[in-house]
């Protein structure tokens, strides 16, 4: 990838970190004009128009620079409709859907059966399905000076973000580190102080893998640490605090110039964050959802070479009958582009990995039976 290109990605990241709050997306909502978002996302006569007036969604922060480059793309081609998409987090924005308020959620966890049962009120006829779009490696970033190459495992990151482990020089952590110079410096873990979808997946692999005494949920369950909201607002914590770690999705570490962690899965090689290592895991994924629901069962204890099992599948949640009439020909429209080759086209370039092949396929189907 060219330097230019990168800077272009990288500033693009960044600009979506100063975000802290709600933000209504329109054309003018990237700092990136090239109408191609940096990434090869498709040319605004690529996407097919329909609907008029403003379009509401919100949810997952995870996904938010992903919609940053879909939503300016959409909108360079698509003058009459305008994308308001709010990050407030997957737990925010499935209850605003299941309220009726938006057209569409993004969640970084699949709907449980009490909420299909609640979305039958909101999609007359129907009922709310998940629909994989974005997937990606949950970073684990870290601010510990001197330390570059750090090796973690989920025993120890279980311990860490349940404040059993204190200072960086804990033995534990010396185990999996032999020659870094570990400072004697307080551990400060940061997690999500809203419910989050990545929250969820992050701790369902630290029960599966690393013996996590509480129950994954979108909503903190571990004890001590400190608390911040959105994906945005743990990473910035990260990069301020010394001593601090936490988790979120790999663009905010890349725009943060954050460290990450390798994680030792058992494999030959400590894996790490990367688009690639994710999709590697995420190809292991097996879907549980039924019918038109397309909800995916991710590995998390994989011990493939070069597979990154901190990952999660970001869905937008969507009503596969019973849409109002004046959101649904937009909310058809946009979820059939950033479904299509070229949204997906654009999301590697962010750090995200493009949805499987044979996944890709399924959602689309489902997308174009919405009604």
């Amino acid at each position: 990838m060219k330097l230019q290109r990168k800077n272009r990605v990288r500033a693009l990241a960044v600009g979506a970190l100063a975000v802290s709050g709600a933000l209504a997306l329109s054309a003018c909502g990237s700092d990136d004009t090239t109408g191609a978002g940096g990434g090869g996302a498709a040319k605004p006569s690529n996407i097919k128009c329909d609907g008029k007036g403003k379009l509401l969604a919100s949810g997952s922060s995870a996904q938010k620079n992903a919609m940053d480059v879909w939503v300016q793309n959409y909108a360079g081609a698509c003058k009459g409709t305008e994308i308001n998409y709010q990050p407030t987090g997957s737990g925010a924005g499935v209850t605003t859907f299941l309220q009726g308020q938006t057209a569409f959620a993004g969640s970084d966890s699949a709907l449980k059966p009490d909420e299909v049962t609640k979305s039958k009120q909101v999609c007359k006829g129907g009922q709310a399905i998940d629909l994989p779009m974005v997937g990606g490696p949950i970073a684990v970033g870290y601010n510990v000076p001197g330390v570059d190459n750090l090796v973690l495992d989920a025993k120890t990151l279980s311990k860490i973000f349940n404040s059993e482990i204190k200072k960086w020089n804990d033995p534990a952590i010396k185990k999996l580190n032999p020659g870094a110079k570990l400072p004697d410096l307080k551990v400060q873990p940061f997690h999500r102080s809203d419910d989050s979808g990545t929250t969820d997946n992050f701790t369902k692999y630290l029960k599966a893998a690393g013996g996590w005494k509480h129950e994954p949920a979108k909503k903190w369950e571990g004890e001590g640490g400190q608390a911040a909201s959105g994906s945005a607002g743990v990473s910035s914590q990260v990069k301020q605090t010394s001593g601090a770690i936490s988790y979120f999705e790999l663009s905010y570490a890349t725009a943060g110039k954050l460290q990450t962690a390798k994680l030792n899965t058992g494999a030959k090689e400590p894996v790490e964050a990367t688009v690639d290592n994710a999709s590697k895991a995420i190809s292991e994924a097996k879907q549980v959802g039924k019918g038109d629901d397309l909800a995916l069962d991710l590995n998390y204890t994989t011990k493939a070479e070069g597979a990154y099992p901190i990952t999660l599948v970001t869905y937008e949640i969507a009503c596969n009958k019973g849409n109002k009439a004046e959101t649904l020909p937009a909310t058809k429209s946009f979820l059939t582009y950033i479904a299509s080759k070229d949204g997906q086209s654009a999301l590697k370039a962010l750090g995200y990995a493009p949805l499987p092949t044979e996944i890709a396929d399924k959602v689309r189907a489902t997308v174009a039976k919405i009604s």
